[in-house]
This record gives C-alpha cells, structure tokens and sequence, in this order.
C-alpha cells in the first residue's frame, strides 16, 4: 500500500499518509502481543475452574430446545453449544445443594441469549425463568458482574488490567530521535569550532590542494557546516543547544540511543 501510494498518490498529501500508513505498521505487533497476553489469561482461568460434566439429561434439553426452535435457537442457526451452556447452568442454579449460593451468568453473546428487540441486558424469554432478582443474574459485561459483587475489586483489575499507557506512534519516534541527533551533532560542531581555535584542527588553503590530512577541514565543508548549525539555531533557539553538562549529555545520547535500538539498530549507536 505504501509502495502504491508513493507512487501514485497526490503530492499536497502523499507524506502524511505515508506517516500515517507507517504509524500502522510501527502497531501492529503490539496488537498480536495485547492477544497473546489475554489468551494466557483465559488459559489460566480454565486451568484454576472446576471442569464441568455434561450429561445426558443436559444433551437432551438443549436438544429438546432446538426442536422447540427456543433461545438460543430462535436465531435460526445451530446453536447446540450455547444451549448445553444455558442448560448446565439451569442445573447448577436450581441443585438443592446450592441453596444460599448466588450465581451469575455472564455473556457477550446478546443475539442467542438477550431479549430480542429490547433491552440486551435483560435475558432472552425462553430463559428468563432461570434469572432471579436474588439467587440468579444475567450480565452481557464481566465488569458489571464483578462490581455487583465486589465493587472495590473491579476498580483495582481496571487499575491493573484496562489502563493501558498508550505507546508513542512512528512518527513521534522519529520526531524525537531527529531533534536529538541534531543537538547532539550542533554540540559536536561546537566542540569541533574550538579545535580550530586552538589549533588541534585547521581549515584548508590552496597548498592543501590534493593531499589528504585528518586535521584539514575544506572551507566547502567548513561553510556547510555553519550554514547548518545557523538552521538549528532558527529551528530550536540558541538557548536549547546547550552547553551541557555531563549529566545532561549523557541523557542526549542515552535517549537517541534507545530510539535507535527500539527501530531496530545497534544499541550505543550514536553517528550524527
């Protein structure tokens, strides 16, 4: 897609959806790696939950249920799965042996199980009669359910499980690596400037003419280089070019070298 648009797209604004287009790419790995992180949790879950037989009893209501064509087969699909669900729950609710225990049943799933053309929060009428105001609830949200329980618990797994710090975007990389690389190289200009005030380095004349010398600088260079220097200056303002201390120069290159790390160089990689 990239390709297409570099090639095709308009000029006013082909860069700003290449930006975009690469702020995409730069985040889809964190969505596969979100994923895994909540397959692992529901992995946990099943391992740490009691496993629950399904009789024959069961099979034979939840079958009894699709003849009837009653929820959750009053879509018109086969919804087997979800009736034996519907029907193990039904047992577990009315067990004598579980008087004075509450329970919930909680489902994304409000096409099968919900009030049709109504309030989805409220259960389907063929499976109303299992919900009571007391001993049985019907949640289509985890949350809901949790926090009629434990209200203080639902806050702290927000807290812990929901918030999640949003990651900087590509573009906002690269805009902070290229500010970094530019004062780090105006303070290397700098330093560079004072090697030829005291004579460590030189700028070339006409005898310098086709010999090569580390310490010889050439005067298109030299104009180069302060033309640039003259830019950064405009672009951030003198007084946010330095001088820095060593703490704060060791921040400057500690900082470009993670971004450059994190977009796929060499850590300590620090060429300007």
């Amino acid at each position: 897609m990239k390709d297409a648009v570099n090639k095709l797209g308009d000029q006013e604004t082909k860069q700003a959806v290449l930006n975009h287009l690469n702020n995409i790419d730069y985040k889809i790995p964190e969505l596969g790696e979100s994923a895994a992180l909540a397959v692992t949790r529901i992995e946990k879950l099943l391992k740490s939950s009691d496993i629950v037989e399904t009789s024959d009893k069961i099979k034979l209501r939840a079958a009894q249920r699709a003849i009837n064509k009653k929820a959750p087969f009053h879509g018109g699909k086969n919804s087997f799965n979800d009736a034996i669900l519907i029907e193990i729950y039904a047992d577990y609710v009315s067990n004598k042996k579980s008087a004075g225990v509450k329970f919930s049943f909680v489902t994304h799933n409000t096409s099968d199980f919900s009030l049709p053309n109504g309030n989805n929060k409220l259960p389907h009428p063929d499976i109303e009669f299992i919900f009571t105001k007391i001993k049985s609830s019907y949640y289509i949200k985890l949350t809901e359910a949790v926090q009629k329980i434990r209200p203080k618990l639902v806050s702290d797994l927000m807290l812990e499980h929901e918030w999640v710090e949003e990651t900087r975007s590509l573009s906002d990389i690269l805009e902070a690596m290229n500010e970094l690389m530019d004062k780090i190289w105006y303070n290397r200009y700098q330093n560079w400037l004072y090697r030829i005030k005291i004579g460590e380095l030189r700028i070339a004349t006409k005898k310098d003419a086709g010999k090569y010398n580390p310490n010889v600088t050439s005067r298109e260079v030299y104009n180069g280089a302060r033309k640039a220097a003259k830019e950064k200056e405009k672009q951030f303002g003198k007084k946010n070019l330095g001088p820095w201390n060593n703490f704060e120069w060791g921040m400057l290159n500690g900082k470009l070298s993670a971004l450059r790390w994190v977009l796929g160089d060499e850590w300590d990689f620090l060429d300007t």
